[in-house]
């Protein structure tokens, strides 16, 4: 019997829903992801629409690898996990946004829940790279992503509104002591392609040293 589905955003509410009014420190603990990487602003960037057309399938076909096999131990149906994304010039580098964005490096990732072994995504891999054109699986990789301690905040709007809200999340930083360290990182908690651009929700996270 397969236990009710799993929906992380609602199970773990610390890591996917901070508050919008101040920032706040949340502890993130290791967790799988498949990643891509690339660079450049995502608007009209082939690299970053054949990364989401990678990530999407093969998290989807993970989902659904076991409706017709026996599943492994400690399975459970789950709700695909929202896209995130870590961007940088250089680690620790806290003003990347303000900087020149066709100089951004990437890493577009969906988490994997832990029952799923490095083998079993790459058997899945191999099986949509034969069924569909998809060159972004190639670039495709399975990793534990380590994050740890980070501030973070919930943005509310388009995309490109975000800067007040990461100074107000830089502040935080900076007023309490802690060193930057690490990528900024945000999950796109809204589906740009369907959500109301003023009201999209993004948790901005930066990992620090406290």
């Amino acid at each position: 019997m397969i236990m009710t589905k799993i929906d992380f955003k609602k199970e773990f509410k610390s890591r996917y829903k901070p508050s919008a009014k101040a920032p706040v420190l949340v502890d993130i603990p290791p967790m799988n992801f498949l990643m891509v990487d690339g660079e450049g602003h995502p608007e009209n960037n082939l690299a970053w629409e054949q990364a989401l057309q990678a990530l999407y399938p093969l998290s989807y076909g993970l989902k659904f690898m076991f409706k017709k096999a026996t599943p492994p131990d400690g399975y459970f149906d789950y709700v695909v996990p929202p896209l995130e994304g870590l961007w940088w010039l250089s680690e620790g580098d806290p003003d990347f946004y303000s900087q020149n964005r066709e100089n951004w490096r990437w890493t577009m990732m969906i988490m994997v829940p832990d029952f799923f072994t490095e083998e079993m995504v790459a058997q899945k891999q191999d099986t949509l790279k034969r069924e569909k054109d998809l060159p972004g699986l190639a670039r495709l990789r399975f990793e534990r992503f380590e994050e740890g301690t980070a501030a973070q905040i919930m943005h509310i709007g388009p995309y490109a509104d975000e800067g007040p809200t990461l100074e107000k999340l830089h502040g935080f930083i900076t007023s309490n002591g802690y060193q930057f360290r690490g990528k900024h990182h945000e999950v796109y908690l809204s589906d740009p392609r369907r959500a109301n651009p003023d009201t999209m929700k993004t948790v901005l996270r930066h990992p620090v040293t406290v």
